[in-house]
């Protein structure tokens, strides 16, 4: 569950474990629209782990800025498991960080089927393992959530970075 703690916010919280274990992050956002990247900066001493947000959109961006394949955006739709896991993947490695998260969904109003109703996310959490070791690793989640569209973008927002939280510090 997000923290809306304002004493310790998340974003604070992920920033230290980043800086704590000499890790990077960079972010691929499509429903969120930059709000993850946002929060991130918003933590003096961010440049020391944060390394970018892209935000992609459109199909055509996933397509051009993350190489997601059409293939599978025309099989499943970019509201998918697959296309956060390749979001995740591909920023992780165009960025060369140590994490790669990405997020993809309904924020609404509108724009919601039955399969995948407004508020529905997957926030996809990638780790770079070192060379030759295949641990390297990518999760997803999906997620609903409820409220109108920039409580869900926040709620998503948070929820990305509280399952990024998450995975560092079981690396840890």
């Amino acid at each position: 569950m997000p923290d809306d703690s304002a004493e310790h916010p998340v974003e604070a919280r992920v920033g230290e474990a980043l800086r704590d274990t000499d890790a990077t992050v960079a972010v691929a956002e499509s429903c969120t629209g930059g709000l993850i990247g946002s929060l991130l900066t918003d933590v003096p001493g961010s440049s020391d782990y944060f390394d970018r947000s892209v935000v992609t959109y459109s199909y055509d961006a996933k397509r051009d800025v993350l190489a997601i394949a059409r293939e599978t955006l025309d099989e499943v739709g970019a509201v998918s498991e697959p296309v956060a896991r390749q979001m995740a993947r591909a920023v992780r490695d165009t960025a060369d960080a140590t994490w790669g998260v990405a997020t993809t969904g309904v924020a609404g109003p509108t724009g919601g089927t039955e399969a995948t109703p407004v508020g529905t996310a997957y926030v996809g959490v990638a780790y770079a393992a070192p060379w030759g070791s295949g641990d390297s690793t990518c999760s997803v989640e999906r997620y609903e959530f409820d409220g109108d569209r920039t409580t869900v973008k926040r709620t998503i927002a948070e929820q990305a970075l509280t399952d990024l939280l998450a995975a560092v510090e079981a690396r840890d």
